[in-house]
């Protein structure tokens, strides 16, 4: 892991219009050679638009869409997005998913064996470090407009997206200097992870009293419930942390989440039996799965075009028999499957002559099984390493696909916290000796995600 969060100089980068960048965040495009961070900064309208980069950031790898002028070096620039580079950590290197490709350094995670060396290793902690940066840096700027109430909002959101990828650093590296402004030293002094998570869990409890209300704010724009949710999540895995159990905590902030007025989601929109797909299609800003997320990095077919998000998670799962077309896509990559141990997961309604889960009871099992072989046998053939996902979409619930009319770049948004996942922090917490909870409810849901739905909505 690196000694220090490199800083780059900011004043440019964030005078860039971001309009085009986040299909909510409207901003008219700011010409970089024309205007000046003193420009960007003088009223609450430009400095939206530096907001927008904030956000961006979460999407996006660099200044022109898909590639050209990438904002992390020492990698390609389409694997350096930030969700992206958070599967192959993540993701790659659990059961829930195999990365068939052979570049340097990416089977690292599927054979547990990465190292500080690897490149996505170092280009995910560097990508964090970024966000942090233009965080600090916007919320430096920000603060001659902050007696706007809306550009204190903005502030607060700077602060949230801030404290989201410093959790990040204290989950997935531990370690790493505490940044809290464009002006602070170069090489700043490395503090601990208990350091950091009191850093968030502070900003976070602050926030609180910060940002919008419960759904006040626009899609894709944070508000007090992602501060309570992430505060839940980090309680959730303090024992991990900082080695002190706050179950306890954590069931008191889900609660709050699942008091409010975010819901799961229940519209069958594309009328298939099921409510759970449409939370991956590309209509999911607006055919009810919006209502169930809490924060999320936003995808637009037209405006944000990226190889990472939800691109490579479409491209990347389809390969072999499977018909892009029907995904909304021009072509597939295959290069992500599912191992055995994942669909295993899945209760079963048929079985092939080989005794091999060929379809499911479970709705959310979402495999494509066509030439596929079940066990794990040859990674350098997408056919031969697992069955095949086709949970996200590039095809709205009307059947429609994304608005790109060369099906490169999926209009699906990726949620990151999702209230379902809060439904399921609240009863892990609960089983793990939490108190304010109720254990008849918490097995419910933890034995059948399904009946979340049947919940009664808890008390706060």
């Amino acid at each position: 892991m690196k000694k220090y969060i490199k800083h780059s100089v900011f004043g440019v980068i964030l005078a860039l219009s971001l309009s085009a960048c986040m299909k909510d965040l409207d901003q008219e495009p700011i010409d970089p050679d024309s205007f000046t961070e003193k420009d960007v900064f003088k009223n609450a309208t430009e400095a939206k638009g530096a907001l927008a980069k904030i956000y961006a950031s979460l999407s996006l790898t660099g200044q022109k869409g898909p590639s050209g002028d990438g904002d992390i070096a020492g990698a390609d620039e389409g694997s350096t997005g930030y969700t992206r580079m958070q599967f192959y950590l993540q993701v790659a290197s659990t059961d829930e998913a195999i990365i068939r490709w052979s570049d340097a350094g990416v089977p690292d995670f599927h054979n547990m064996s990465w190292t500080p060396a690897n490149t996505f290793n170092n280009a995910y902690y560097n990508r964090l470090g970024q966000q942090i940066a233009f965080a600090n840096s916007f919320i430096d700027n920000a603060q001659a407009l902050a007696s706007d109430p809306e550009v204190g909002y903005y502030i607060a959101e700077a602060r949230f997206i801030r404290a989201y990828a410093y959790y990040n650093v204290i989950d997935a590296f531990g370690k790493a200097p505490l940044v809290t402004s464009s002006k602070a030293d170069l090489k700043p002094a490395q503090n601990t992870r208990a350091e950091l998570f009191n850093f968030v869990e502070s900003e976070l409890k602050d926030l609180e009293g910060k940002l919008k209300a419960a759904r006040a704010n626009e899609y894709g724009r944070v508000d007090v419930v992602a501060a309570q949710a992430l505060l839940a999540r980090l309680y959730l895995n303090a024992k991990v942390y900082i080695g002190q159990d706050k179950y306890t905590d954590c069931i008191t902030y889900a609660k709050k989440v699942i008091a409010s007025s975010y819901s799961l989601n229940t519209t069958d929109a594309n009328n298939n039996g099921t409510a759970y797909d449409e939370l991956f299609l590309a209509d999911n800003n607006s055919n009810g799965a919006q209502n169930e997320f809490i924060f999320l990095a936003s995808f637009d077919g037209l405006n944000t075009k990226t190889y990472g998000g939800t691109a490579f998670i479409i491209h990347g799962a389809t390969g072999g028999n499977m018909n892009a077309s029907s995904l909304g896509i021009n072509d597939g990559w295959s290069g992500l499957t599912a191992p055995k141990e994942f669909v295993n997961k899945f209760e079963v309604s048929a079985r092939n002559g080989n005794n091999e889960p060929t379809a499911w009871k479970d709705k959310r099992a979402m495999f494509y099984t066509d030439g596929q072989t079940y066990e794990n046998t040859d990674l350098k053939d997408f056919t031969k390493s697992g069955y095949a996902i086709t949970k996200f979409k590039n095809i709205t619930s009307t059947g429609a696909a994304g608005k790109d009319p060369e099906k490169k770049f999926p209009d699906t948004d990726l949620p990151l916290i999702r209230l379902a996942e809060v439904y399921l922090t609240y009863a892990e917490a609960v089983l793990r000796g939490g108190t304010g909870g109720d254990r008849a409810t918490a097995l419910v849901i933890s034995t059948n995600c399904v009946a979340v739905l049947m919940v009664t909505p808890l008390a706060t």
